[in-house]
């Protein structure tokens, strides 16, 4: 007579990851319909970046000193690779209420009760993010035509380069949108998720290279600016885009700006991905 023998069925890496894919999915799927029905979400998201390109090219434009010129064509070439970067960043307030505000509402326990990965939600709920942060970036990126921008207007780029940078801007984003995911998880209301997910990003985005030439900062704020990942991503765009701005420096973020904004892109998401989900378990036990 032969021994029983245990057929639980074990289930296989490859279909965990399958089931994680397709959880995250249907999250964002429900996510990028709930931004169809509340089509204000995606239209303030637009307006704010697009009230920066006109600010910043009509009144600053002609009193900032790019290299050796205070020319306002030069400074709007120059300008829109940093509107582009604040932009996919600024979204982090967005993810970071977002979620604060299914926390608050009680969805976290709902999903709890579904067969469902974990971290499923969160990544679910920063592709619907990086859905619209690519859509507010196109309409950006058109205004900035109509104004005046032009791509190789220093020096001559092809059409993969600038997909290429833009492809940087939206990992650039999507890095950032975990760190607004930490935050609306650490936080007891949208209202301080807000809060939360946008006061850091100034110091951030203007202590950077994205406004003003870095050579003109003093020694040590032009070392915190080159290092700033940030910064990586802007002046890794105007090498690809072609624009003003490309300045000699010491700072190996710098000198290869490509790379230190994939580094630091990465490196965001590894580190918070992880400390998100972790919270989130935690928030939900």
């Amino acid at each position: 007579m032969s021994a029983a023998t245990d057929t639980t069925p074990v289930t296989a890496p490859a279909n965990r990851i399958g089931q994680s894919v397709r959880d995250s999915l249907v999250i964002a799927r429900r996510n990028l319909i709930r931004m169809t029905r509340i089509p204000e979400m995606v239209l303030f998201g637009v307006i704010q970046p697009v009230m920066f390109v006109v600010l910043f090219t009509y009144v600053f434009g002609g009193s900032m000193k790019i290299g050796n010129t205070t020319d306002a064509d030069v400074y709007k070439d120059f300008l829109m690779a940093g509107i582009f970067a604040q932009t996919v960043t600024f979204a982090t307030a967005g993810s970071a209420a977002g979620i604060a505000d299914d926390m608050q509402k009680g969805l976290v326990d709902r999903f709890r009760s579904l067969p469902m990965a974990r971290g499923a939600v969160l990544t679910g709920r920063t592709v619907a993010d990086l859905v619209q942060t690519a859509i507010t970036l196109l309409v950006l990126a058109i205004v900035a035509l109509i104004v005046g921008w032009r791509t190789g207007s220093a020096d001559p780029t092809s059409a993969g380069e600038i997909l290429a940078g833009f492809a940087l801007l939206l990992l650039l984003g999507y890095a950032f949108t975990w760190i607004g995911a930490l935050i609306g998880l650490s936080v007891r209301t949208p209202e301080a998720a807000t809060s939360g997910g946008i006061i850091w990003l100034f110091p951030v985005t203007f202590i950077s290279n994205a406004f003003v030439d870095s050579s003109q900062m003093t020694p040590w704020l032009r070392h915190i600016a080159e290092w700033n990942p940030f910064s990586a991503t802007v002046q890794a765009c105007r090498e690809l885009f072609g624009n003003p701005g490309v300045v000699q420096s010491d700072a190996w973020p710098m000198q290869h700006p490509v790379w230190a904004s994939l580094i630091w892109s990465v490196l965001i998401i590894a580190v918070f991905r992880t400390l998100a989900v972790r919270k989130y378990r935690s928030a939900a036990s």
